[in-house]
């Protein structure tokens, strides 16, 4: 058995039920006129984000600060007047999934998201790697290690995306053969 191996989903830490249609339970229980289409929900072991697509503005701006302002501003108002609502919502996702859920959305070339959860994650670093943290500490790339291990994370998931969309794809075939196997229990 495997590290993280709990006698089902093969990948989870944790027993938290699947949010398999987690896009189609939002889709469904979202207010009509929030967004311009489906809302692109991400979700992963500890949470889940949605973000919609805002629509777009009217009229002319003087340049593209003030089009970024407007749709700042834009963001803004949807973020208060929907605030109740959201939070309905979300008490009833975090029931039905066990996970946090946060917002966001989208408008032109402007994304905002509201409340994320940060969740901790325990390593351990030998001196090689704490070093590569301290250069990006001591550069003033990052403030902390935290936030230069976020750092390199980020950069990682930008450069290695096909790979790990790949990679995912690859896991979820092992927990669909997992599931097809015999009961071991």
């Amino acid at each position: 058995m495997g590290r993280g191996w709990r006698g089902g989903r093969g990948w989870q830490q944790a027993e938290v039920p699947p949010a398999d249609d987690a896009a189609a339970w939002f889709g469904g229980r979202l207010p009509d006129g929030w967004f311009t289409g489906a809302p692109e929900v991400t979700v992963d072991r500890e949470e889940i984000i949605v973000v919609g697509e805002l629509p777009p503005l009217g009229g002319e701006h003087a340049d593209d600060a003030a089009r970024a302002a407007a749709e700042e501003g834009r963001i803004s108002r949807f973020r208060e007047e929907t605030r109740d609502e959201r939070i309905e919502i979300a008490r009833q996702a975090e029931h039905r999934y066990q996970r946090k859920v946060a917002w966001g959305a989208r408008l032109g070339g402007t994304k905002a998201l509201f409340t994320t959860h940060s969740a901790p994650v325990m390593t351990r670093l030998r001196q090689p790697e704490r070093l590569v943290l301290d250069t990006l500490v001591d550069a003033g790339v990052a403030r902390s290690r935290s936030d230069a291990l976020a750092w390199a994370v980020r950069l990682v998931g930008q450069h290695a995306d096909s790979w790990l969309g790949e990679l995912r794809e690859a896991m979820s075939k092992v927990d669909d053969l997992r599931a097809k196997g015999p009961d071991l229990g």
